[in-house]
């Protein structure tokens, strides 16, 4: 059975005050699945829910970009409750859109909203940053952000992201934006 198996990685484990930054599990499995269930959430995310298939490739993924590209997604967990809360990091998506971001470290995050409003992306995306700035060569990270998704918006603009861009992605408007390092 795939949980019996210990994931031996070297992805980082990062402490903030209230989280736990680390390696995605195959326990995190049902609790992202439940996460992309929930309309809130999946709104900005291509806006229907995702199966348990899809989500299982998505942490997959996040795994993987650490073994190949040494950075990626951490999961997410509330320090006090030892919960899976969503998903933070940077990636290298090769996403086919137009300004190009392939090459960059495109930071992105994904978080339950039963704990919106607690500062958890905030301070998710702090520590992801401070890795970031202690371990990229290039000037500048990137993201992109639906333009109707204030919240996000909101934290990628407490972080210093710009606008530089808006583009269709997916058949959707998206909003390019990027930090200096």
């Amino acid at each position: 059975m795939l949980s019996s198996y210990p994931l031996t990685s070297p992805i980082p484990v990062i402490p903030t005050a209230r989280l736990l930054l680390r390696e995605h599990r195959f326990a995190d499995l049902a609790a992202f699945t439940a996460i992309f269930q929930k309309p809130d959430f999946y709104a900005f995310l291509g806006g229907q829910p995702l199966p348990e298939e899809d989500v299982w490739t998505k942490l997959l993924r996040n795994n993987g970009h650490w073994s190949l590209l040494g950075f990626g997604y951490w999961a997410v967990e509330e320090t006090a409750t030892g919960r899976y809360i969503g998903t933070v990091g940077f990636a290298d998506w090769r996403r086919a859109m137009d300004p190009s971001l392939k090459g960059e470290p495109e930071i992105g995050w994904v978080l339950d909203p039963a704990i919106h409003g607690r500062g958890y992306a905030t301070e998710a995306v702090a520590a992801a940053l401070a890795w970031g700035e202690a371990h990229f060569a290039c000037s500048r990270t990137v993201c992109i952000i639906d333009p109707d998704n204030a919240p996000s918006l909101r934290v990628a603009a407490k972080h210093g992201y710009q606008p530089i861009a808006e583009t269709i992605y997916k058949e959707k408007p998206i909003v390019v934006l990027a930090r200096p390092q």
